[in-house]
């Protein structure tokens, strides 16, 4: 602990001996239990479409996995716009399947699912302004790192990920910055559109490449949606903006990831 403590230069440690106090006592067991389902095939896997669906949703986006599975497992054609931003999502969970998580591949991930909403020459590119995310009555409900500030904690951040990718960790610990990672990425806020999407991704990529592939079977996109509400709470915990965020607010998010495996 004390190395990663030395090392580490974004993700915080502090809260883990308390989240080992807490995290449920059979997440071994639970994730090892984890199974592909039975109509995935070669080409079509349900838990990546389960995955980019509700992911998907909680962006706001009016897709329904009924009609989704139809439409990858079995060619069933909607109206384009229906299925694209989710296409485009699935299309970065399978990279991400296939490839290390890593600086390079983060932002290949994010011009892949944003490339229906994000103007190409911004895809996988760091934003150059300031950034508040607006609750749906127009409040603001975070003010993001700054422009300014973007590049340098997205270092830290990719330092700290190279760190963890070297380190023997507990299936505990591996859940715990797991979290972090979704968590921080968020906050920082880097790109101008669809860093839910890359977070809740990244959040699930760094399991797989810790845990094995058992990690894409975990339906935490659709835990996050149908907790949506506590979801985005404890988010918010941390504060209102970038500078003065606490992350010993952290617990009640670091939490729900691993609770998903009792749903």
């Amino acid at each position: 602990m004390a190395v990663l403590k030395n090392n580490l230069q974004i993700i915080p440690i502090d809260l883990l001996i308390s989240y080992l106090e807490q995290v449920p006592k059979d997440l071994q067991t639970a994730f090892d239990s984890l199974q592909e389902a039975e109509i995935s095939t070669d080409t079509f896997s349900f838990y990546t479409s389960v995955a980019s669906v509700f992911s998907s949703k909680i962006e706001g986006e009016d897709i329904e996995l009924d009609s989704y599975i139809k439409h990858k497992a079995m060619g069933i054609e909607f109206k384009p716009d229906y299925t694209k931003k989710t296409d485009d999502l699935y299309n970065a969970y399978t990279f991400a399947k296939q490839n290390e998580l890593s600086q390079q591949n983060i932002s290949k991930a994010h011009a892949l699912l944003a490339i229906n909403f994000v103007e190409e020459h911004k895809l996988g590119k760091f934003r150059s302004h300031n950034m508040f995310v607006a609750t749906p009555d127009g409040k603001i409900d975070y003010v993001a790192a700054s422009p300014y500030e973007v590049e340098i904690e997205m270092q830290k951040f990719y330092n700290d990920i190279a760190v963890l990718h070297k380190e023997d960790l507990s299936i505990e610990e591996v859940f715990y910055y797991a979290s972090f990672i979704h968590l921080v990425f968020v906050k920082i806020h880097p790109w101008n559109d669809g860093n839910g999407r890359t977070g809740r991704l990244l959040e699930k990529w760094f399991l797989a490449q810790k845990l094995g592939k058992k990690a894409w079977f975990l339906q935490s996109e659709k835990m996050y949606y149908n907790h949506h509400n506590t979801y985005y709470k404890s988010i918010r915990l941390l504060g209102l903006e970038y500078p003065e965020l606490d992350y010993k607010n952290a617990m009640p998010f670091l939490l729900m990831l691993p609770n998903c495996l009792k749903q």
